[in-house]
């Protein structure tokens, strides 16, 4: 296993009321020379989809021929995830390597004492990316932001193209009190080399405030692209789009990744050869289904296609997606329905600062069970219906999976849907390829 202190030592020791630092992890950029050589980057913000919109976007990019480097966030089993090449994570040994760097690199700025902030994990594993695109001499970067916005990294790094998914109420109260301030602020990681943003269609509100925000980073030379999922001939065609709500995010990351090629001057993406990689994309968590193992015929399978492996129809599955509002649990029943003719048991895992009533509401008289996560900083109050099981994360495991019937949806934050990928034995470093 790596080392994982270079990238949470100082957040794990930051003081209450310490904010990360921007001009921290600058001044750790210049030390490491990546505030002029780095790759032309391709950076992904937005409230929800970014990991389905980022993922897209560098299978399109790959299979334009270019070198793509991948960082996303968070992981689910291995903090290797967080940074890959062409689709495939990096080695612990090279995670290793790269927080070596980062670590030397840091002990040369002064304490944290001085700076007031601290360096913040997806800051410090973004700059891990973009040392690998470097050493991997990569053509491209595509990196997703944390949260967004003017404090986010990836405005330091100043994204070329920008691609920005729909907008709307989460990180309330933290990037801004409306989902009008929130997408002002997620614009904002454009700047100086921001030549495009495309975006998904948003409120005349939202879209107004990003156009002004446009306007203040770019100097008025962006204005943003408008990529419409539901207009016919978009690419890629619906059947090569992500499952369920993330459909759009593929339309998204196409469009940015074809905008990426106009602007290094290559030719435009050749739909034959996009079609052949974007058609093997897997997405764990993402409507992703499984077998559970332990199973007279099934083994742990793979996100769509055969979830067996080819050994026969397993005897229990579980559809794993890492839906967080009203609208994301009812499509991925749906979609669980669609495909299983129903579900025998959900189980459900979402803190109090998201959507819970949309879920309860959603969920009506199913039945379900209640997931509490360890993290500290997570809170799970909300009043839950009384006939609701409760369980504990650290309880999860493919027996107690089997338990609950053949047919398990799991759902909710991220944090949770790892842990019920790493109990079925998910294959999760490869997303492309």
């Amino acid at each position: 296993m790596p080392s994982l202190d270079p990238f949470f030592s100082e957040w794990a020791q930051r003081r209450p009321g310490q904010a990360r630092s921007l001009e921290r992890a600058a001044a750790l950029m210049r030390v490491l020379d990546l505030d002029a050589e780095r790759p032309p980057v391709l950076g992904v913000v937005g409230s929800k989809g970014k990991g389905s919109t980022a993922t897209t976007a560098a299978a399109a990019l790959s299979s334009a021929g270019l070198r793509t480097v991948l960082v996303t966030g968070p992981s689910f089993r291995s903090y290797r995830e967080r940074v890959r090449v062409d689709g495939t994570s990096v080695t612990d040994g090279e995670l290793d390597a790269l927080g070596g760097r980062i670590e030397a690199a840091r002990r040369g700025l002064p304490p944290v004492e001085e700076t007031g902030g601290y360096l913040a994990p997806s800051g410090l594993f973004l700059v891990a990316g973009l040392l690998r695109a470097r050493e991997a001499d990569a053509d491209v970067c595509v990196l997703e932001a944390g949260m967004g916005g003017h404090r986010d990294e990836l405005r330091l790094v100043g994204p070329e193209v920008v691609a920005l998914g729909k907008v709307f109420a989460e990180h309330v109260g933290v990037l801004g009190d409306t989902v009008v301030e929130i997408a002002r602020e997620k614009a904002r990681v454009a700047g100086e080399r921001t030549r495009a943003l495309v975006s998904l269609p948003q409120t005349a509100e939202v879209a107004a405030e990003v156009d002004a925000a446009l306007d203040g980073a770019t100097g008025g030379r962006v204005r943003a692209e408008v990529v419409d999922p539901r207009r016919p001939g978009v690419e890629p065609p619906p059947g090569l789009r992500p499952l369920g709500l993330s459909a759009a995010s593929g339309v998204l990351g196409t469009a940015a990744a074809a905008r990426m090629l106009d602007h290094l001057g290559r030719p435009p993406l050749d739909r034959e050869r996009l079609h052949a990689v974007l058609g093997t994309v897997r997405l764990p968590g993402r409507l992703s289904r499984h077998a559970v193992p332990g199973g007279v015929r099934g083994a742990s399978g793979g996100s769509g296609g055969d979830p067996a492996g080819g050994g026969g129809a397993p005897d229990a599955e579980v559809i794993v997606d890492s839906a967080i509002d009203r609208n994301g649990v009812a499509a991925a029943l749906a979609h669980a329905r669609g495909t299983w003719g129903g579900v025998d048991h959900v189980l459900l895992c979402l803190p109090d600062h998201k959507d819970v009533s949309g879920a309860v509401e959603v969920l009506g008289g199913l039945p379900v069970t209640a997931v509490r996560l360890p993290e500290a900083h997570l809170r799970f109050e909300h009043a839950l219906p009384d006939h609701w099981g409760r369980m504990d994360a650290a309880d999860l495991s493919p027996a107690v999976l089997r338990a609950l019937g053949g047919r398990v949806l799991a759902l909710g934050t991220v944090y949770f849907t790892g842990r019920v990928l790493e109990a079925v034995d998910a294959p999760t470093d490869r997303l492309f390829g």
